[in-house]
């Protein structure tokens, strides 16, 4: 089976509906992550067609799940999920945040070369970051310990704004969230190809014990 054609079914089984010309911009990213890998260890997965599931299902399984707005990926890495929601989610921007420059640098080059107006890419460490305005959704994978997450990432909430964490099984971190924040629910999540336990976190926290 080709990557377009397990991209397609893997879409179909999500039941989302992105058009020909998004799968179509979604395989060039994996062409890029795949040409990069090669020289910057961008990802352990070398396997094209391993990265279909394990990359872009897994981030596309998400998007369905988020709200409107101006979003943060913190701990992007090469652009896991924000780069997929992107292309796959073009009424929303994307800022994807990584104190790794190799991988921000890839990141850079792949909204270039892909011409997405949507998505941005910062190198800072995310409790140093301190941007003019704060973001709707903060969205991450694998990059914490969902308190942890939380934590770091309050300065850069707005007002109703809520998180989304990517994770397996994630019932032992919901008991240890920080003061003033709660899971609003626990969505699973079945990827096509990816045989392992997915979730989807939806935090808030009160706002007048933000730092």
């Amino acid at each position: 089976m080709s990557l377009s054609e397990e991209l397609r079914l893997g879409i179909t089984q999500l039941g989302i509906m992105p058009g020909v010309p998004i799968q179509e911009k979604l395989l060039d990213y994996l062409e890029l992550l795949n040409k990069w890998n090669k020289v910057y260890n961008l990802t352990a997965i070398r396997d094209p067609h391993q990265m279909v599931s394990h990359h872009l299902l897994d981030s596309l399984s998400v998007a369905k799940h988020l709200w409107p707005g101006q979003w943060l990926d913190v701990g992007c890495g090469a652009g896991l999920p924000g780069m997929v929601l992107a292309i796959a989610l073009p009424d929303r921007h994307f800022t994807m945040l990584d104190s790794n420059s190799k991988k921000t640098s890839f990141v850079q080059q792949a909204i270039i070369e892909l011409g997405l107006s949507n998505a941005s890419v910062i190198c800072a460490r995310v409790e140093d970051w301190r941007p003019p305005e704060r973001f709707d959704g903060i969205i991450s994978r694998a990059y914490s310990e969902l308190g942890d997450f939380l934590r770091s990432t309050r300065h850069l909430i707005s007002e109703q704004g809520k998180w989304a964490a990517m994770k397996g099984s994630p019932e032992q971190e919901l008991e240890r969230l920080p003061s003033g924040c709660r899971v609003e629910r626990v969505i699973p999540l079945q990827v096509p190809g990816l045989h392992a336990a997915r979730s989807l976190v939806i935090a808030t926290c009160n706002k007048s014990e933000a730092t």
